[in-house]
């Protein structure tokens, strides 16, 4: 059945964007979300400040996505492509990215706090100013990526790829 699902923006609570979704009416309200979001990036919609928070976006094409600002806390992003997707100041605290490609994607001052990021592909990433405390990065690559200023404190970066990573 179709309905029509509304993304809010954080800050404002005024909608950004509406979708006509295929859900049940009884779906849990993230895979509403999740689905919502998807249609919203299909037509390059704005989702800057979008409040996502606790999304099932589980293997999502976010790929160049411009999720600046948005709230994405405890959002499912494990297997989302993400490549060169907008995250700066984004919340990300307790986000499930477990093997995510966000290659080249700009994290600046996002907050990772708390994030399952196991695996993720990070390689080239800005993460400037980014605040990673306690996340687990283990086995992630962060070749290349951008790491000063960042807030690592407590992370787990076992077995992470920081060959030629900026700190």
């Amino acid at each position: 059945m179709k309905n029509a699902h509304n993304i809010t923006d954080r800050f404002t609570c005024s909608v950004i964007f509406t979708a006509e979704i295929q859900v049940a009416d009884d779906a849990p309200m993230a895979l509403r979300l999740g689905a919502a979001t998807a249609v919203a990036v299909a037509a390059k919609a704005n989702l800057r400040h979008a409040d996502l928070r606790d999304a099932n976006l589980r293997h999502a094409d976010l790929n160049c996505a411009d999720l600046s600002g948005a709230d994405l806390r405890e959002a499912d992003l494990s297997g989302a492509d993400l490549r060169e997707a907008d995250l700066n100041c984004t919340d990300l605290n307790c986000a499930n990215l477990r093997r995510a490609d966000l290659r080249l994607a700009d994290l600046r001052h996002a907050d990772l706090s708390d994030a399952n990021l196991r695996h993720a592909d990070l390689s080239g990433a800005d993460l400037s100013g980014a605040d990673l405390y306690c996340a687990d990065l283990s086995g992630a690559d962060l070749y290349c990526a951008d790491l000063s200023g960042a807030d690592l404190s407590g992370a787990d970066l076992s077995g992470a790829d920081l060959r030629s990573a900026k700190s």
